[in-house]
């Protein structure tokens, strides 16, 4: 002992530090926000709170004004949680796209759930897009994921969102974890559709069964809300590619369902029948943002 230390200041040089010798459950976790306004001549309002991101991209001619959003974070895991605000103003129009695919890794026994929310709010005569790319869920990830859009009676909604359960092609399955994706869109102050997916425990056996998933590994969704979303039900069914995926209309809501075995088929058919889309009920070029095709 070197002369005038006492003995309680020696550390052992092998010692870890104090931070390492605290409860693991104190690991600092992720609480994103993002939210954007488009008004009639483009964005009003923004607000990012880290690891959410909204860039903007010069866009071709013919579209509206776009927003990339970003999770800085490189993915999500237990306990993390980040939110999206889409409003549109009257007469506004709006494209809000992802720059990649979400990565929603394991969630360790014990951690909350992931959580992702996405709130959307357009009033009279404003247009919106919700064009989310894909969602990877890694084996026994935890994810309670929202969606909720409120229109005005002559309000226009594109949105579209995508699952994969785990990467096929890296040689990944997706064998147990929970999926809660909630959907609910109302207009005019009235709901017009809430629809859920839960999802717990063994995925294998529900995605294999018939009455589930009949042996796809990917899913998406895609809605369009609009006055004329009747006019465009014969245009989806064709999009839709019957006996992997199916179109309905009620109420002026436009429900388009595609599943698949093979991740990148579903990507093609998701692009294609969105741009399809977009062309027809919003008068937007029929192809999707950049992002899409990097």
């Amino acid at each position: 002992m070197e002369h005038g230390r006492s003995a309680d200041a020696v550390i052992h040089p092998l010692a870890p530090p104090p931070s390492a010798q605290r409860q693991q459950a104190a690991l600092q976790r992720v609480d994103g926000e993002a939210r954007i306004a488009f008004a009639a001549r483009g964005v009003a309002d923004l607000y990012q709170r880290a690891p959410c991101r909204l860039l903007f991209p010069d866009v071709a001619a013919g579209d509206f004004p776009q927003a990339v959003s970003i999770t800085t974070s490189g993915g999500l895991t237990g306990g993390d949680r980040v939110a999206l605000d889409i409003r549109v103003e009257p007469h506004g129009r709006g494209t809000v796209t992802t720059q990649a695919a979400e990565k929603l890794y394991r969630v360790r026994p014990g951690d909350p759930d992931i959580r992702i929310e996405t709130r959307i709010e357009i009033a009279e005569a404003g247009r919106c897009e919700w064009l989310a790319q894909e969602a990877i869920l890694f084996d026994r990830t935890r994810m309670r994921r929202r969606l909720h859009a409120h229109l005005a009676e002559d309000a226009r909604l594109l949105a579209v969102e995508t699952m994969l359960f785990s990467r096929a092609a890296m040689g990944e399955q997706f064998t147990r974890g929970l999926v809660h994706d909630e959907w609910r869109i109302w207009r005019a102050g009235r709901l017009l559709w809430a629809d859920a997916l839960h999802i717990a425990g063994d995925f294998a056996a529900t995605a294999d069964a018939p009455f589930g998933f009949g042996g796809a590994r990917a899913i998406a969704t895609l809605a369009y809300a609009g006055p004329d979303a009747a006019c465009h039900l014969d245009l989806a069914r064709d999009l839709a590619g019957a006996p992997d995926g199916g179109a309905t209309c009620l109420d002026g809501l436009l429900i388009l369902r595609l599943i698949d075995r093979d991740a990148r088929a579903l990507r093609d058919r998701v692009i294609r029948a969105t741009a399809a889309l977009r062309a027809a009920t919003l008068g937007l070029p029929p192809r999707l943002p950049a992002v899409w095709y990097c």
